[in-house]
């Protein structure tokens, strides 16, 4: 008996004294990443911000969030992006706490809170926040891609530990497959950007933020939503990016494109076509999904006017506004090829006057666009026109987006857009 009562004393201070927040020699060879030291807020700062004020401190080997944050405040971000990846973690809530991690969060001056960018691994006491605060759909429970994909609510509940007891977790997102885990239990498995998803997007919570859930790659954020909870063992493992080439227009209807404005986008005899309609205002084809590092083509004919361009790394505003860079597309001596931002410098590169000839109105022409990392080199029928290197377009992503410039008069041809993801 005396020999079980010290195996058993024993068993339990290997438990009490496991350490926290450290990498084994395995996960390190593995390239696994520590995203929380256990002593210090190192590598962490205030969403849109480059300081640390959100209600966030160390508490015994813990990042705790001290319940003093609300749905505009109190989250905080790494330091580094992450594409592909697969992110553990412990966390604890508080009884009828909650919060949340966020990942793919996008910050620009536009985004005020990061849910609007990112997707949400729901962190909640779904039974105490019931029990205080009232009635919980299914789609804000424990563990969900909150809003989004739910999974079956009462099996993730059963494999639950209540309030101010500690359960791990996992996210996967592997170049759009996505999961959810918590205690070794599958919450959710999706694949992001298909019909289904999109569908859900465009009809619920998420209806009127155009943005949410396209970015292929940002931070990761913690969320303080005026409930105490505490994480720790924050891991983090990338992924490879999987390359493809994409025909991004069928040649039959606008499947994968958003149009924005009331100027006229249809197809025609296998033609994209873009025209000004009766407003002549600015409009916008975009494509729904985000394309960050890439090379595409494109042919365009300039049936009428010609006054159009390619966005690339765009995002869509309220309304009709559009903010990212354009390689522009012109009537003759307008700098097709160029490169034009919309918001802020305007023109960053204009075309040498020697090579306004390279264009042909009224022909088809052939624009090559290759965007990585901050590189960007734009060919108009084979020639280079502009090689440029911008930290500003580095630190960007977003959609590829069509244009009809306002004025009316316009109208462009389009076909064989085809993109290689590199």
């Amino acid at each position: 008996m005396k020999n079980l009562f010290y195996l058993s004393l024993a068993i339990t201070m290997c438990v009490s004294c496991q350490k926290h927040n450290v990498l084994t020699e395995a996960e390190k060879a593995e390239g696994w990443e520590l995203l929380f030291d256990g002593a210090t807020l190192n590598g962490w700062r205030d969403y849109n911000d480059t300081g640390l004020t959100a209600p966030w401190t160390v508490e015994k080997g813990t990042l705790a969030a001290l319940g003093k944050g609300d749905d505009g405040n109190g989250y905080i971000v790494t330091k580094n992006s992450y594409e592909n990846f697969i992110l553990t973690f412990d966390w604890k809530i508080s009884k009828g706490g909650n919060g949340g991690v966020l990942y793919h969060v996008v910050e620009r001056p536009q985004y005020k809170v990061p849910y609007l960018t990112g997707p949400e691994f729901q962190i909640i006491d779904n039974i105490g926040y019931r029990e205080t605060k009232g009635q919980l759909e299914d789609w804000q429970t424990a563990c969900v891609d909150y809003a989004m994909y739910t999974g079956d609510p009462e099996a993730t509940q059963a494999h639950l530990k209540p309030a101010g007891e500690w359960n791990s977790s996992r996210i996967v997102f592997d170049n759009g497959h996505v999961e959810h885990w918590v205690n070794d239990f599958k919450v959710v498995e999706l694949e992001a950007w298909t019909e289904d998803w999109f569908q859900r997007k465009n009809g619920g919570k998420w209806e009127n933020a155009p943005e949410y859930g396209l970015a292929r790659k940002g931070l990761i954020s913690l969320q303080d939503h005026g409930d105490q909870s505490w994480y720790r063992n924050l891991k983090i493992k990338k992924l490879p990016r999987k390359t493809k080439e994409i025909d991004l227009f069928n040649g039959n209807d606008l499947t994968g494109w958003d149009i924005y404005g009331t100027e006229k986008w249809y197809v025609q005899d296998g033609l994209l076509i873009c025209e000004s309609g009766p407003d002549k205002q600015y409009g916008y084809l975009a494509t729904r999904e985000y394309y960050d590092e890439f090379e595409l083509t494109a042919d365009f004919k300039q049936d009428a006017d010609g006054n159009s361009g390619i966005f690339f790394r765009s995002i869509i505003e309220e309304g009709v506004k559009i903010s990212g860079w354009q390689v522009e597309v012109a009537p003759p001596n307008h700098d097709s090829g160029g490169i034009y931002e919309s918001y802020g410098r305007g023109w960053l590169v204009q075309i040498p006057d020697e090579k306004e000839n390279v264009l042909q109105m009224g022909k088809w022409n052939t624009m090559k666009i290759r965007v990585q990392g901050d590189h960007v080199t734009t060919w108009l029928n084979d020639t280079q026109m502009v090689d440029l290197q911008d930290e500003k377009i580095g630190n960007a992503q977003g959609r590829i987006a069509l244009q009809i410039h306002s004025g009316g008069g316009i109208k462009v041809s389009w076909k064989n857009l085809k993109i290689k993801q590199l």
